[in-house]
This record gives C-alpha cells, structure tokens and sequence, in this order.
C-alpha cells in the first residue's frame, strides 16, 4: 500500500477537528458544523475547479460530521468523482465516502460501477483491493448483479496479487451472504478449493472462509476440500513457532486459519479415504498433546490462542464421534478445566462435555467426573456456569447414578436463581420418571418438586404424574398415603393441593382404613385448604367431594351441607356455581347404582410420549436437541409408564397452555370434557373479559396471556424459541389471493385481534403480539360444520425475495378437524429488513371429498414493528427539518371514509403503532406522531403529521421516514384507515 506524503496530510481538515473538540457546548458545535457546511457547499457550486487535494479534503470533512452523527445531503458526485483519480489517497477517501454514505439504491450507483469496474480491469493491486473493498462494503443486489462473475475470475487468476486474492475471496464471501444466487460457482469450484495449496497463508485464511460458507449449501461440490484441508492443518500443527513466524500468534502458529480449517472439516463426516483419516487422527493427537505441554508464555493471548484450537478439535471429535480413544482423551481434557480459575474455561468444558454424554464411547468417561460438576452446582458464582452444570447432570445421568443427581438437582433447587428454576424442574421429573427404579420414588420426587418449588411446576408435570399413578395399581395406596401427609403441612403450594385432590378422590379408600386417615379427616383436611385456592383448584376439589360421596357415603351429609351452602350456589364464577348445582343434584337425585357408574375409578391412560421432555426442548430452543434428544439409552433403565416412546405426536399429551380454546379432546384429569357449539368459535378468544371454562386447566385468555410472557430483556430471540419452521409450498403452488384479501388486511393494520375470515365452512382468528423486530401470532381455524375436515394443511409462503425480508416460522397442525373443533397454529415472526408486501396464508383441505383452497395474506404489516418514541416539540422540529428530502416525505389528501371523531382518530394512529405527541402542532386539532421501524438489518426512524379538516370532512397526512419506499407505502397504510 503506498506511504502517504507529506502533502497529503490535510491541515485544514486537522483545524476543523481541533474546532470540533475545543466547542464547549453542542450548540457551538452545531454552529461551527453548519459554517463549514456552508463553506464546502459554496465551493462545490463555485466557478472555480477544484483539484484532487481540495476535493479530497472536502469530501473528508463531510464524512467527519456524518461520523459526528448529522445527515449529509450533498457532496456525494464529489466523491464519485474523486474514484476516477490517479492518486491512491484521493481515490481511497472516494470509496470510503460512498462505502459509508451511500445508500444501495442511490442514483449513482451506475456511475460507481463504471468506476469499480474500470478499476478492476486495472491490473492495479492496489485500486483493485479499494474497488473490492467498496463491493463488499455496500454489499448491494445491483452491485452483486454487476460484479459477482468477474470476482470469481479475478480470485482464481495466476497472475492476480496476493493482496487482491483476498480480498476477492472476502468479497464473494460477503455478496454470497447477501444473494446467494449471483454467485455462479460451478465451474469455478476446482480452482477455488486449490487456493487451499496457496503458497500465502492470507489468502488461504480468506479462501476456507469462503469454502466454509459455499460448503454448506453444496457439500457435494467442495468435497475434494477434506485431503487439502487435513494436509494444510498437518502442516501447521506439525510446524514449530519459528516456521510460520509472520502468522505465529504469541507461539501459537497461525491459529485463526487452524479454527477455519476445524470448522470447514466439520461440515463432513469423517474422510472415506484411509491415508487422510489417518493423518487427520495424527493432527488431533498432536493437538491434544500440545494441551499438555507447558505453556510457552504467561500472557493471556497464548493460552486463548491455544485453547481455541483446543475446543475447535474437540468439537471436531465430538462431531466424527467415531474414535473412541480420542473422545475419551478430549473428555479426560475438558475434565481438567472443569477446576480451572478461568471462568470462561469451565462454562466452555461444561458444554462441551454435554455433547460428550451423549456418545456411548465417552459416556462413562464423562461420569467420572460426576463430584467435580456437582460441586460447581454448589459453588459457582457465575448463574451461567452452574446453569451448564446442571445441563451436564442431566446429560450424563443413567440408572446408575439417577438417585444421586436428582437428589443433587433437589437440593440445589432450594436456592436456585428463579430464571432457572422451571428448566431445573422440568429436568427433575424427565429424570425421576425415566429411571425410576421403583414408584415410590419417582412419586416422592414429584411431590418434593411441588413442596421446593411449586409455582416453577407446570401443569405437564403433575399432569403426568397422576397419569401414572393411575395407571399403575402397586403404586395408587402409597401415592394416597403419602400426599395426605404432604397436606398436612402448615404451608401447602396450591399444585400440591391439585395433586391431593384428584389422588384422595380417585385413591383415597385405598387409606381410609387408618383412623388418622379416615374419610371424615381427609375431607377435612382438603376442604381446610378450599378458599385459600384459585377458582380452578377449587372446581377440582368439588369434583373430589362428589367422589366422596361415592367412595364414602359417610361423608354425603357433610358435603351435600357444604354443596349447599350459598357462597357455593350463589357463588360470582359461573363455573363453581354450575358444579355445586349439578353435583348436589347428583347426590341427592341418583340412586347409590347410578352414582357409582357416573363417579367410578379414572380408566387407565392410553400410554403415550411424555409432553414434559417436549416442553424442556421448547424452552431450550432450537440447537439444544443434542443434550436433550434419547439418543443414548440406557437398556437397562426401567421407565416408568413405557418413558419417552416415539409415537406420534397427534398422540402426545397435550399441553394444557396450547389449546387455548379448550376444543380439543383430552381434557385434565378429573375434569370433564369442554364442549362448545360451531356457530360461536371464537368468542372466548376475542372477548374482553376471561370466559369460564369447565376443566381444570386456565381459562382461553389466561393460557394465552402466559404464552405471551415478555421474554428475558437479554433475550429476545426467546420470541421465537418453539416451533420448527414446516416446509412451504412454492408461490406457484397456490392460487391468487381471494378478492377481499387486500380489505380483510386493512382491518389488521391498526388492530393485533379479530376475525381474519369467515365464511359458511371455514372462520379464521388471530391473536398477535409484537415486540421490536419479533412478533408471535396465533391462528385459530374452526370448523363451523359437523363433518372432518380431512388432509388440513395451512401453510404461509414466501413469494418472490420475501423470505430475505420476513422470517416466518410454522408450526404444523393436525391434519384433521372434526366438526365444531379448533386447532391453533403458532407462527413466530422475525422483521429482517422493511418490506412492502406481506406473505400469503394458503389454506386446503378436503370436506366431505371435495377439495377446497383459500389464500389469504398473512396481517402482518411493517407498522407491526413500530416502537414508540416519545420526544420535545424541539427534538421533532429538528428531526423533522433533517428528513426534508422529497424523497424521504410522502403527504396525501384524501377524503375521510368514516365519521371524523378525534378519540377514534386517536385510537388508530396509537394502533398503528406511532406514539402521540402532545403540545407540539401549533394547531390543537392536528395529531402529531413519532416512532422507529425495527429490523434485523437496520432501524427507520417516522415522523407523521395528521391534520383533519372537519368543515371539508378532508386529511391531509404526511410521513418522513429515512427510506423513501417505506414512507409511501406508511402514508398509504395509514390514509386507509381513514
């Protein structure tokens, strides 16, 4: 790269700097930036030409105050200008002004091309790389379109520089990232995988980046990667520090390019061929071996260095997980950082050794270790260490030590951080119900679970453990006995008393023969906990005491007076009034047969999959499977009620939070089974208030306000956590939207909740909510007739580039839904950049024999990702002068649709998603509005102005925004609902 002279040092550019930083206040230094402003606009549109140097040092002050943070509207021909220069410092500030500043849909994106492409032909090294550089930088599909077959030519050329190979790997790197689809790789493949044979080790660095990335796509095409990659490797882990002394790292030899080549081979399975597996095995040895050498430095960077490679080989071995010896080494490895004073090494050994449980190779190897991992449970300081410590437990837990590390888990439990408490719960029963080695175990465990930590329990946990105690005779007389002691207790968790209720209802005369246990002091004893609990505990309850009556008719005098009484009968909730009627009348009408037949014993549950361990993988997140999933079995571990078998999901015990309309068929224990008309499917979902349900488990609203939990503030991503994304069917599959899509979308706009469709077969519902650039909606699909529907497919497709700028992942429903049924889809939204056009919603299925399709659009509109912004009248004004280009402002007048009322009016623009602006228009009856668009790429900032005209029954809307697509399509949005 050539030397800057003297010359080329700028000093009015240093003086105006020095002015900058000695203004004393921000209105000094807004001052001196519209002087100098001024000035360089005066001498852009003089008469006089100005040279390379003046341009140079002009353009150069423009980039410093938009680096200062105010908007430049001018000077950018200037810098395309200054690319046509001869002079490496002139045309270096010219790329560095239009990387920065240019937007990727600038009109002068045609004349920037002609000059990266003129210096692309240069054969200069130097402006080859500045041209590369810029491509990359602004990363456009334009710029893709126009570069991305001569890029390939320029890496793979033999008389290309060092310096410029890599700068055109990188370069292709970043336009593959950006649209995949321009980068014609075929016939170029060969010749870019030999860059691995490159003699400079940068260009090798920037080529297995690359390969990386293009592998991954088309594993096939890059296979012949594998020899050269394990042979480049063996050279650098053979090598001394003294070989590669331009790439040795603290005398680590050239570690960045020994992670990439780690990585790279990690996208294959283990080489086919004999003479390159064995010398891959030699590489991971030496590895491994280097590990336990002294080290050659006390500095920081040569231990992080060193351990990189580290875990990189053995993420490597655990990902081939076919050589026994070096998983057990890794694993003898990872077990001496688990003391290590290093925080950041003892989270890292945790996790890997997660990965290691679950190989039968190192499996054992890994409990070795067991005292050292639940001792970090006890001590660590750090909530994420021993958050991965007891990930660990539970990964290397088997029948043998099940005992041992559940107890552990229990006892950490009672002081446990509370973001972790669920998932430690939740990991607790997986573990007791699968090595259960007798019964009464697993029921001690769940109910020490509920006494530890019972608001973390969820409803599938004590679910399941009633399922099983029902189904298993050896197990209902102590499972009775032992929660009537639980009861006993001063201070009773309300799921302990769920679990009591429905046992001591079901099982209760299997102890009714102990005096301290007879009939009379059970009823007591629960009906002493009745109005401390929630509504649905205490419809739990009622059902006990008319399975009392059953069990023991002693007892009907006693709960036919407490059925009676008028806080029952007369009672505010619907539901606990309906039960206390229906029950007396029970007890009091049936004769002793009729009785027993409606109130016999639960049949035993149909064995199916655990929702538990479903629950735990929801909760981890997508990528947690490999600690989670029942690869590694222990075959003589003896699961309680068949464990975790693979059976289909339409089987699975449902989770009580997920059928948010209580429609489906398996209701919760000792409840009976909600039942609701066709013609009426939506109204407990989009009513006010919450409706009474009959059951057990939470009402629709309830269910679905916990769904909608705010996640963690660190983490956001937990928005969209849940489901897997189901393969959609391609644009051309389905039919044009219906003609009223556009009108059933419009009403979304300003609203989350409401009837998207209906018609006589079919009604639609959504439910949404939406938090920065994440959204989660939910479908409800009814079936308004009394016929299946049969092979019910919805699905959401992506046409065109919609995918690069909406990220929607589905959830799949079942393929059938009976008549005056509902099934709820879940769809988790993520905005990644603003778009114009939201994806369509393709409904089929067949009723009665005949198909049927509907395809709607998704009400998914880019105001959904607004946030509010509240701002002073000053800080609007300003912002609203710098958004002043024409571009950048859309204003439309229209004629009002609807009756102008100023409390409507300000109730849609507050749906739409803008925050309202008080005392800033001078005129009172105007609405001013201010908010930011976020996505993943970038955030739009918006400013709206809304003024009515009540005598003409006339608006006048006005929108600036940053972009100018999205200015116009807000102001169309907006208009609409007027």
């Amino acid at each position: 790269m050539p030397a800057v002279s003297k010359g080329d040092g700028m000093r009015g550019l240093a003086v105006f700097i020095s002015d900058i930083r000695n203004c004393k206040s921000k209105e000094a230094e807004i001052k001196r930036i519209n002087k100098e402003l001024a000035n360089i606009r005066s001498k852009f549109k003089g008469d006089k030409a100005l040279d390379g140097y003046s341009k140079k040092k002009y353009v150069c002050k423009l980039l410093f105050i938009f680096l200062l943070g105010h908007d430049i509207d001018f000077g950018h021909m200037e810098a395309v200008n200054l690319l046509s220069s001869n002079k490496y410092t002139e045309k270096q500030i010219g790329y560095l002004f239009i990387s920065v500043l240019v937007n990727s849909n600038s009109e002068l994106i045609r004349l920037i091309n002609n000059a990266i492409k003129n210096d692309l032909a240069s054969r200069n090294p130097t402006f080859m790389c500045l041209a590369l550089h810029c491509i990359a930088n602004v990363g456009s599909r334009e710029m893709g379109e126009a570069f991305a077959a001569d890029i390939p030519r320029i890496l793979v050329a033999g008389d290309s520089m060092d310096s410029v190979k890599q700068s055109a790997a990188l370069c292709l790197l970043r336009l593959y990232k950006a649209s995949p689809d321009l980068v014609p790789m075929g016939e170029w493949t060969a010749r870019v995988v030999h860059l691995l044979n490159d003699q400079h080790m940068g260009v090798v660095t920037a080529a297995v980046s690359l390969i990386t990335c293009l592998c991954k796509k088309n594993p096939d095409d890059f296979k012949t990667c594998i020899s050269l990659a394990v042979s480049r490797l063996s050279r650098i882990v053979s090598s001394a520090s003294t070989d590669l002394q331009d790439y040795t790292y603290y005398f680590v030899p050239a570690p960045w390019l020994s992670v990439k080549l780690l990585r790279l081979l990690q996208c294959y399975p283990p080489p086919e061929d004999a003479a390159v597996k064995g010398r891959l095995v030699e590489c991971l040895e030496t590895v491994l071996n280097k590990a336990q050498e002294p080290p050659k430095s006390k500095k920081v960077q040569h231990s992080n260095a060193k351990n990189a490679i580290l875990f990189e080989t053995i993420s490597l071995i655990i990902h081939y997980d076919s050589e026994p010896n070096l998983l057990v080494r890794a694993c003898n490895q990872l077990g001496q950082f688990l003391q290590h004073r290093e925080t950041n090494l003892r989270y890292l050994a945790l996790e890997s050794m997660c990965t290691l449980a679950s190989s039968e190779f190192s499996h054992e190897a890994v409990k070795t270790h067991i005292d050292t991992v639940i001792n970090a449970l006890k001590t660590e300081r750090d909530v994420s260490v021993r958050q991965r410590a007891a990930d660990l437990l539970y990964a290397m837990c088997d029948r043998s030590n099940a005992k041992q590390i559940v107890s552990e888990m229990l006892r950490y439990l009672e002081t446990a951080d509370y973001a972790i408490r669920e998932e430690i719960v939740l990991k607790v029963a997986i573990l007791a119900e699968k090595y259960a080695v007798d019964y009464s175990w697993y029921v001690d465990t769940i109910l020490n679970l509920i006494r530890i930590a019972g608001d973390y329990v969820s409803e599938e946990v004590w679910y399941r453990v009633l399922q099983i105690v029902t189904n298993r005779d050896d197990v209902q007389g102590y499972a009775a006995k032992t929660v009537f002691e639980a009861l006993q207790a001063p201070a009773c968790h309300e799921n302990m008393v769920k679990v009591g209720g429905y046992i001591l209802g079901e099982f209760g005369n299997l102890i009714a023969g102990d005096p301290r246990s007879s009939p009379p002091v059970q009823f007591s004893l629960l009906h002493s906990k009745f109005h401390l609990c929630s509504v649905a505990t205490r419809a739990l309850l009622l059902s006990t005491y008319i399975k009392f009556i059953n069990l023991f008719p002693e007892t009907k005098a006693t709960i036919q007076g407490v059925l009676r009484a008028g806080s029952q009968l007369r009672n505010a909730d619907v539901e606990l009034q309906q039960r206390a009627v229906e029950y007396l009348t029970l007890s009091s009408v049936a004769s002793t047969d009729v009785l027993a037949t409606v109130l016999e014993e639960m049949p035993p549950f149909p064995e199916r999959e655990s929702s538990i361990l479903a629950k735990l993988k929801r909760k981890k997140g997508p990528g947690a499977g490999s600690a989670l999933d029942d690869g590694r079995r222990d075959p003589s571990s003896n699961d309680v009620n068949g464990g975790v078998e693979p059976t289909p999901s339409t089987v699975s015990t449902p989770s009580p939070s997920a059928d948010l309309l209580g429609l489906r068929a398996a209701p919760p224990p000792a409840a009976p089974p909600a039942t609701s008309g066709a013609g009426n499917l939506l109204v407990d979902v989009f009513s006010d208030g919450p409706a009474a349900q009959p059951g057990l488990g939470p009402t629709p609203e309830e269910a679905f306000l916990s769904e909608l939990e705010p996640p963690a503030p660190e983490s956001p991503m937990a928005l969209l956590a849940d489901p897997a994304p189901a393969a959609d069917p391609g644009p051309e599959d389905i039919g044009p939207p219906i003609p009223e899509a556009d009108e059933l979308l419009n009403k979304f706009v300003c609203k989350n909740n409401g009837v998207l469709f209906e018609n006589q077969l079919l009604q639609i519902g959504v439910k949404s909510e939406f938090r920065q650039n994440l959204g989660r909606m939910y479908l409800f699909y009814g079936n308004k007739t009394s016929v299946q529907f049969q092979n019910f497919s919805p699905t959401v497709v992506h046409p065109g580039d919609r995918r690069a700028q909406l990220a929607v992942q589905t959830k799949r429903v079942a393929a059938q839904v009976d008549g005056g049924a509902q099934v709820q889809q879940v769809l988790n939204i993520e905005c990644l950049r603003d778009f114009l056009t939201p994806p369509l919603l393709s409904v089929r299925f067949r009723y009665g024999g005949a198909p049927q399709s509907l395809t709607l659009k998704l009400p998914v509109t880019i105001n959904k990702f607004f946030q509010p912004t509240e701002m002073a009248a000053q800080d609007f004004f300003q912002r609203w002068k710098q958004l002043s280009l024409p571009q950048q402002e859309a204003q439309k007048i229209f004629k009002a649709n609807h009756p102008m009322d100023a409390e409507v009016t300000k109730a849609k623009l507050l749906g739409f998603g803008s925050a309202l602006l008080d005392n800033v228009d001078p005129n009172p009856e105007n609405f001013v509005g201010a908010g930011i668009i976020q996505t993943k790429a970038l955030q739009v900032g918006c400013l709206l102005r809304l003024e009515p005209n009540a005598q003409a029954q006339m608006y006048r809307l006005t929108l600036r925004t940053s972009k100018e697509p999205v200015s116009r399509h807000l102001c169309e949005l907006l208009a609409q609902q007027f």
